[in-house]
């Protein structure tokens, strides 16, 4: 579960954009785009142009969900750990302050290009 309370999601693996509920379509703004996804077991974590969106899969039938928005217009600071050379499980992590001083940490499973999500996030902090 992607619980913000505990500040952390662990275990994302990346997924196809095609696979996100189609309700994130209804909140994006003009000219967002969707650039990754990402899953738990239920839960999902999707990177748009403009921000990071978790999607909290609530209920016995999953029908109910609770949308988390985090503009990158807001991060203060972030930093990224990449996966061990020669590690038998490569887990990357993603840790984000906020100027309100929220963090969030995500922990990726497998190859996730850590990198590419860190160029993003810079892109749009820096730019």
């Amino acid at each position: 579960m992607i619980n913000f309370n505990k500040n952390s999601a662990w275990d994302l693996i990346p997924i196809d954009l095609s696979q996100i509920h189609n309700d994130v379509d209804g909140l994006l703004v003009k000219g967002e785009r969707l650039m990754m996804a990402f899953r738990t077991v239920r839960d999902q974590l999707v990177f748009t142009n403009k921000r990071i969106i978790s999607i909290d899969v609530q209920g016995i039938t999953g029908k109910r969900r609770s949308f988390t928005s985090l503009p990158y217009s807001k991060i203060q600071f972030f930093s990224v750990q990449t996966a061990g050379f020669m590690e038998l499980v490569p887990d990357s992590e993603l840790f984000l302050r906020f100027a309100n001083g929220f963090e969030a940490v995500f922990e990726f499973k497998g190859r996730v290009d850590i990198g590419e999500i860190g160029r993003m996030i810079s892109e749009y902090v820096l730019g």
